[in-house]
């Protein structure tokens, strides 16, 4: 009996279609991906880490840093090869870089063995895309839209360590940092109902998952666009921590100018929400901040700390952190080392400055140079370093 069992799997294995991921990027590009697993796995394809025996490969790309962007360019390339030993194998690329202006031709053009390129807008397509080029053996699909759609909370595939389960509250970005792409590539903001994220929070719950991490660009911008709703990230965040069950919510992003005391407030009186907060301030100098079109000032940024340590004794911050960003001199680069020091984070993720194509940053003047943003990120890096010593 147990031979005739093992005869049926390995026929039936026989039979699967596997499909392999590759993701970059955020927490938001990574619940993107388990949304395009569950389609895959809707489709009867089963999951593989060895993409040489995968039928469907995917890319889901970022360009937030050319870093990104380069390393998703030369991993499509090296392709080439595989899908001449597998013409039927299908690789579909898609996300952030695809979105920006005139990437997916240029992708079209460099690797025409690519079969289905689609953008952020309309990546709950997939499933369709991929339909219709199996059925159809069309050349290549290429769907890029700039139509800010609401995307549909379909099939998920969660693959989060940890019991982790990410739900997106908020899409899009209205802020135009001058040095992101985000709002060009993810468009205007698109708040969920709040009744919708509930529901799906609820499920997860009864499913048994401990952590529920709310998504969004900017999550404190949460509900503004909803005009038929009472409701912000604050009264959300009230909602969901009261609801049964043995969970924790936590959230990210946070944008300065937007967090509020009401925010600050349910953090301190619900059990449920996480008390880690996550608040970028990229910058310690009021010109630059000033230059990156952040809407706030270092002292408002330090009150806001203030008011959190106050409220909240337990409370664990964690901040990134751009370095070489245009025009930032030595004093300014001292600035940020010093506020850093000052609200003594409990961990920073720092980046060197990357000028992206299409933003207004890119063509300031003044770029620092290489070596300078070298030296700048490694203070910051050691810098970290010893204050975590100092709290062991």
């Amino acid at each position: 009996m147990l031979k005739n069992l093992q005869k049926k799997y390995i026929i039936k294995n026989m039979e699967n279609k596997y499909y392999h991921i590759i993701t970059y990027g955020c927490q938001m590009n990574i619940h993107e991906s388990e949304k395009l697993a569950g389609m895959l796995k809707s489709l009867g394809y089963t999951e593989t880490l060895n993409k040489e025996e995968a039928d469907v490969i995917v890319f889901n790309t970022c360009c937030i840093r050319k870093g990104a962007e380069d390393r998703a360019m030369g991993n499509i390339g090296a392709l080439k090869g595989l899908k001449k030993q597998k013409p039927n194998l299908i690789i579909a690329v898609c996300g952030c870089m695809t979105q920006q202006k005139g990437k997916a031709e240029e992708l079209k053009k460099t690797f025409p063995f690519v079969n289905i390129i689609f953008g952020t807008h309309n990546l709950f397509k997939f499933k369709e895309y991929l339909l219709d080029y199996t059925k159809n053996k069309k050349k290549i699909i290429n769907v890029v839209t700039d139509e800010n759609l609401m995307p549909e909370e379909g099939e998920i595939y969660r693959t989060s360590p940890d019991g982790n389960a990410y739900v997106n509250i908020i899409y899009g970005c209205n802020n135009f940092c001058t040095y992101c792409i985000v709002p060009y590539v993810r468009g205007r903001e698109r708040s969920r109902s709040s009744s919708e994220i509930i529901t799906e929070v609820e499920g997860l719950i009864n499913e048994g998952y401990k952590t529920i991490t709310l998504l969004g660009q900017n999550v404190n911008s949460y509900g503004k666009d909803l005009v038929n709703e009472d409701i912000n990230f604050a009264k959300l965040l009230i909602k969901l921590a009261s609801l049964d069950g043995d969970f924790e919510i936590k959230f990210m992003t946070s944008h300065p100018k937007d967090l509020t005391s009401d925010v600050i407030d349910a953090i301190r009186d619900y059990k449920k929400l996480s008390k880690e907060i996550h608040l970028p301030v990229q910058s310690g100098s009021n010109k630059i901040l000033t230059l990156m079109n952040r809407h706030y000032t270092v002292e408002h940024y330090l009150n806001i700390i203030e008011e959190i340590k106050q409220k909240i004794p337990n409370v664990r911050l964690s901040t990134d952190i751009i370095v070489g960003f245009p025009g930032e001199t030595e004093e300014d680069f001292m600035d940020t080392y010093n506020l850093i020091k000052k609200v003594n984070y409990d961990s920073i993720f720092a980046y060197m400055y990357s000028p992206r194509s299409g933003t207004k940053a890119e063509k300031m003047e003044n770029q620092v140079p290489q070596n300078i943003k070298h030296i700048r990120v490694n203070k910051i890096l050691n810098l970290e370093r010893e204050l975590q010593k100092q709290k062991r």
